[in-house]
């Protein structure tokens, strides 16, 4: 696969199920002359049908729901179809080819990436490229060691727990950090090596933010051609965020009162203005919604202390449930 790089806030849904169809051409379509003679005395090998569950449709299901996104859903979606194809060229006698899946993630935290890496590996355990499918997500801390030797130890363990899987490194340009004597930089070799040594048997992905992540990638030349995919997360808007919001009170149970929708907008907006890099999108979302249940909660036990909460009591959050650090 030639390097995606694929990039652009999106607000759609996710891309409808298709089914992909192979039609081979009969022989008394094709006009006399050389070619034809050709193609007709070549015998060519049948397509078998592949399994008629469609694999990308649990896949689907997950992506769906996710608010915004679109070039993300989009890579997921290509990778299906080269997956599904390559195996119809297989079994048609052709060349299926030999594919590397590597990739680069790069986003600000609480943009997706893990989620996102966890139905790739899905998908990939689904289409037969991995064994297993399961997901092993490390730092810095858990490749690094204290000694000469302990690194390079703790990353092959990993490695090989990571084995018919992927292998996710969040923040991995951290490993470049400390120069040429940082042990970091023996994890990196070590992953290079992990890469060729088990070719196919385990996807590697590296995550973190846009900028740092840029500046790892140059730190070893060779770096870039081994992830040829590479996917960028972009921040949610203020709108996309009031979304999710949505969504995940409505999983639990919950509504927000309108009023409620336009404190945490407004919250929001001020937040995305002054916090730059420490916010955490949907993730500091998660956390103010969680937070508000248990203001809530709280409340509800004060005001009812004697009786039971009506139901719609049970369910509303209120503006005054909302609440953060130093602010009303």
């Amino acid at each position: 696969m030639s390097g995606h790089i694929i990039s652009g806030p999106g607000n759609g849904s996710a891309r409808p199920s298709r089914q992909i169809n192979v039609v081979l051409r009969s022989q008394d379509t094709f006009s006399t002359g050389a070619s034809a003679h050709a193609l007709e005395s070549e015998s060519l090998p049948t397509v078998k049908p592949l399994p008629s569950m469609d694999q990308y449709a649990d896949i689907q299901k997950e992506l769906e729901p996710m608010i915004g996104m679109d070039n993300v859903k989009s890579l997921v979606y290509e990778i299906y179809a080269l997956l599904y194809i390559s195996r119809m060229r297989s079994e048609a006698g052709l060349s299926g080819g030999s594919q590397v899946y590597h990739m680069i993630f790069k986003g600000n935290p609480g943009t997706g990436k893990t989620t996102i890496a966890r139905i790739v590996a899905k998908l990939f355990q689904k289409m037969g490229v991995l064994t297993k499918g399961h997901l092993i997500e490390v730092e810095r801390a858990d490749l690094v060691g204290e000694y000469i030797g302990h690194t390079a130890q703790k990353t092959r363990d990993l490695v090989r727990k990571a084995i018919g899987g992927v292998l996710f490194v969040d923040e991995a340009y951290s490993l470049a950090r400390g120069g040429e004597k940082d042990f970091g930089k023996e994890a990196i070799d070590t992953l290079v090596k992990a890469m060729e040594d088990h070719r196919n048997q385990f996807v590697l992905i590296l995550a973190g933010y846009p900028a740092e992540i840029e500046d790892f990638l140059l730190t070893n030349p060779g770096l870039p051609s081994r992830f040829p995919i590479q996917i960028e997360f972009p921040d949610y808007s203020v709108d996309q965020l009031i979304q999710i919001s949505e969504l995940m009170a409505k999983d639990r149970d919950y509504i927000l009162q309108p009023q409620t929708i336009f404190k945490l907008r407004q919250h929001l907006m001020q937040e995305k203005q002054s916090s730059m890099f420490s916010f955490s999108n949907a993730r500091y979302v998660r956390n103010s919604i969680e937070k508000a249940i248990r203001y809530q909660a709280v409340r509800l036990l004060s005001q009812y202390a004697n009786s039971v909460p009506p139901k719609q009591e049970l369910m509303l959050i209120r503006p005054e449930d909302l609440k953060w650090e130093n602010r009303p």
